[in-house]
């Protein structure tokens, strides 16, 4: 089993904690929209309380380790590789306690160019563990907003692993892929699973949307999170997130393996 020490090592060689990509300035402005409830940085999470931009700061400082200083304005972000680790611990110990229960799960990623991998090892090892791996709304058709405008995207399945890609597009994930922060997959994933009469997740692992829109509606969520992604780390101080992974989730995909290894370890889930 790969020990902390190491995997300490990895995190940090691998630029997923410690210093990392994610600049400092990107990091502030996103905590300030989140402040004044940008939908765009909500990924779905209706805030129970007003958070005001220096108590966003604050948790952040608190749950990744990224500077508390307002002053603190520019150059690369900061994660404190223990805190990834702690994050890493709660999230296996939830795989863990769905895999006994055998619980229905729904996977969903933003980063099909980055995090497919990861996610699919463990639809993987819950399948094997007798857990159903849902996926509801395949093929179907979500209006999105981007930049560009409203684009019309389709709901696909990898591995048990839900993404949105361009329509018309089949095949590995880096073909038509895109990249979402958007909650409007999971609910319409949700709405056809209870469309169906078919289970409803007892667990959404994921990113973005996937884990802010179930955890609002009420569905226990896991996931990771960057630096510039305050929504998922507000959504766990309000009890509606059980676990946040602080991390870069924009490296390259091999650089996840080691953290798949050691979660499903620790989760009992390694074959």
């Amino acid at each position: 089993m790969l020990g902390t020490g190491a995997l300490r090592a990895h995190l940090i060689e691998a630029r997923l904690a410690g210093t990392i990509a994610t600049m400092r300035e990107k990091s502030l402005g996103r905590y300030r929209l989140f402040s004044a409830r940008d939908p765009r940085v909500l990924l779905g999470l209706d805030p129970e309380r007003d958070w005001p931009f220096g108590e966003v700061l604050r948790l952040m400082g608190r749950q990744c380790g990224v500077s508390a200083d307002p002053a603190h304005i520019s150059g690369p972000d900061v994660i404190d590789p223990d805190r990834t680790i702690a994050g890493l611990d709660r999230f296996a110990d939830r795989l863990g306690e769905a895999a006994a229960r055998r619980v229905p799960v729904l996977l969903g990623t933003g980063h099909p160019h980055r995090l497919l991998e990861f996610y699919a090892a463990l639809a993987d090892a819950l399948s094997s563990a007798g857990c159903p791996v849902l996926t509801p709304a395949y093929g179907d058709h979500v209006d999105m907003a981007t930049r560009f405008g409203v684009r019309t995207y389709a709901l696909d399945y990898v591995r048990g692993v839900a993404l949105m890609r361009e329509t018309g597009v089949r095949g590995a994930p880096d073909l038509g892929g895109v990249h979402t922060h958007s909650p409007l997959p999971v609910r319409t994933a949700l709405a056809a699973a209870a469309d169906s009469a078919g289970p409803l997740p007892g667990l959404v692992i994921g990113d973005h949307g996937w884990v802010c829109g179930a955890g609002q509606l009420g569905i226990e969520a896991i996931g990771l999170a960057d630096t510039d992604d305050p929504a998922l780390f507000v959504g766990e101080a309000e009890g509606r997130v059980s676990a946040v992974v602080p991390l870069d989730d924009g490296v390259r995909s091999p650089c996840y393996r080691p953290l798949t290894r050691y979660v499903l370890n620790r989760a009992n889930l390694s074959r």
